[in-house]
């Protein structure tokens, strides 16, 4: 298991830890249309060689419409790849924008994303 530090901005940390069966990128911050380019260079090259990505968003206190579509794009690319790529722990307001946007059931099943965290 080897942990990696993806990417820092002060608004925005990023942190990748690789498993034998999946990667789990772990943001912590707020990601937005200033941030969302840092995610997309962490979560892009891991799609190819990762059969399950897994964005926990225990950390993330804010997502904006950059943020959504950056998640989206990974969902299909990951699609596209014939791989997995589940959210984790979103809290209410994140699970309440994928609601609203009529995204949520692209990641249903997923048990950690449909049981959020309290804010």
């Amino acid at each position: 298991m080897s942990n990696t530090g993806a990417g820092l901005s002060p608004e925005l940390k990023i942190d990748v830890e690789k498993t034998p069966t999946e990667t789990i990128v772990r943001c912590a911050g707020r990601i937005t249309s200033s941030t969302s380019e840092l995610l997309k260079g962490a979560v892009r090259p891991l799609i190819s060689d990762t059969p399950r990505i897994v964005i926990d968003l225990t950390n993330v206190s804010f997502l904006d419409s950059s943020g959504l579509g950056a998640i989206v794009g990974f969902w299909v690319s990951a699609k596209r790849a014939k791989h997995q790529l589940k959210l984790a722990n979103a809290n209410q307001r994140i699970v309440d924008l994928f609601l609203m946007s009529n995204l949520a059931p692209i990641f249903e099943g997923h048990d950690d994303y449909l049981g959020v965290t309290p804010d």
